[in-house]
């Protein structure tokens, strides 16, 4: 991978390219579902929808960038990233525990990757609702068929299929920051929303607010995945392309508040989504084709993020051998045959268990808060070995800590709602690290 990752470490535009491509699917496709979860199937309120943006662009600031952006991403493990690598750099300190955040962490990254692809594209899929002609339409089927094929192509290596996710990403970007920046030229007093008192306002005076966290997670939940692939890219090009990513991501953000502060006191039904309900009836056609093509891009990140985290933990003694196979020229091409059917078992019966992407939103999230938990308490030792400043170490730790646990209770509301299951899958996956580990002893 790092053969892979030396290669775009330079920063061009092609790198930048290839980076929108590889690292921000996940995280640049929650627009799809994070306001429509966080209002729910509640009347709209103006507090919910401020409060909810406001705890948007703090998670996005504080989480993604702060976290990852600029401090998780110098823990480069001879330019691989991934908590397997953060963990391979810190067991030197002969802390023996450390093992066990990076075995919880490994395996709350690979049960996401059982949720992620399924909850991505159902979101875009089931924009087919919103048309006269689809309204209808069953999409189970459709999901199940794109996601089958997705793995299917594995095999081939995504060295083609990669040639085309940079400019898809670049256009899928572009499409929801011009569409958010639409709704917002017509009532610009909601970048008010920034201001974190109105966080402040949602999750300690409104009644309930603080369990919306669970719904706001989900801006976040690509951060993991975005650091597992940092040995593709290379730190500065993620980084730049970052600043471009967020921006669209807040302007959308922003815009689709915007239209739900028109619809105070109304409910959101089933097929009223407010990514898609912000663009024109003629352009809806084209932007739920862009969306699929998007949640694609994204569910491979995620798959290629996979591989790569399996790859490092046998290495590390904590996965049995298996085959890997490299179909392309590039070193950094991995594919693992046993995890890819895995994968695919796992996202299917997702879809077949769940059906749409509401009952998703509600078990999606609690292993991801579980495994940055845990990546936390690994780059606290990573900033003792590297000698940090003690009080930077420590803010770290105090803030991120108060942060996280925040958002660990908030989604600890969704293991009766599905979230057992990917918790379920998450055990299962540290049960059998743990054991070979312990055997291999």
């Amino acid at each position: 991978m790092s053969n892979n990752g030396s290669v775009h470490s330079k920063v061009t535009s092609a790198g930048l390219l290839i980076t929108l491509g590889i690292i921000f699917g996940d995280i640049g496709t929650s627009p799809l579902y994070v306001l429509k979860a966080i209002v729910g199937d509640q009347p709209i309120d103006i507090d919910t929808v401020l409060g909810g943006v406001s705890c948007i662009f703090w998670t996005l600031t504080l989480q993604t960038t702060i976290k990852y952006v600029i401090l998780t991403l110098r823990a480069d493990n001879k330019g691989e990233g991934g908590i397997f690598a953060l963990y391979a750099l810190v067991k030197k300190t002969k802390v023996k525990w450390l093992m066990y955040p990076a075995l919880i962490g490994g395996s709350a990254v690979l049960a996401e990757g059982i949720i992620t692809p399924p909850i991505s594209v159902s979101s875009a899929v089931e924009g087919l609702h919103m048309t006269e002609m689809f309204r209808n339409i069953e999409t189970v089927p459709i999901i199940i068929a794109i996601i089958a094929g997705l793995f299917f192509l594995q095999q081939f290596g995504t060295n083609f299929l990669g040639k085309f996710f940079g400019p898809v990403m670049l256009i899928w970007f572009s499409m929801i920051g011009v569409l958010g920046l639409s709704q917002l030229v017509g009532m610009p007093s909601v970048l008010a929303a920034a201001n974190p008192y109105y966080a402040y306002k949602l999750l300690v005076l409104h009644p309930g607010g603080f369990w919306l966290l669970g719904a706001v997670f989900l801006c976040t939940t690509g951060a993991e995945a975005l650091y597992s692939d940092l040995g593709h890219c290379g730190r500065k090009n993620i980084r730049i392309s970052w600043i471009f990513v967020k921006t669209m991501l807040l302007l959308n953000y922003f815009g689709q508040s915007a239209y739900l502060i028109t619809l105070k006191g109304q409910y959101l039904n089933d097929n009223n989504n407010p990514f898609y309900s912000i663009m024109p009836d003629w352009f809806r056609p084209t932007g739920i084709a862009i969306a699929t093509l998007a949640t694609i891009v994204a569910s491979q990140a995620l798959i290629s993020g996979s591989f790569t985290l399996i790859n490092e933990g046998m290495r590390l003694n904590f996965w049995p051998k298996v085959k890997i196979k490299f179909p392309t020229a590039l070193r950094g091409q991995l594919y693992i045959p046993s995890v890819n059917w895995l994968l695919m078992i796992g996202c299917i019966g997702v879809v077949l268990y769940f059906r749409e992407s509401k009952n998703m939103e509600a078990a999606y999230g609690l292993t991801i808060i579980l495994g940055m938990v845990m990546s936390s308490r690994l780059l606290y030792y990573f900033m003792r070995i590297k000698h940090y400043n003690k009080f930077y170490i420590y803010l770290f730790s105090v803030v991120f800590l108060i942060l996280e646990i925040a958002f660990l209770i908030a989604n600890m509301s969704k293991f009766t709602h599905g979230g057992w299951l990917s918790l379920g899958i998450a055990s299962v996956l540290f049960t059998v690290m743990y054991c070979w580990q312990m055997a291999r002893k």
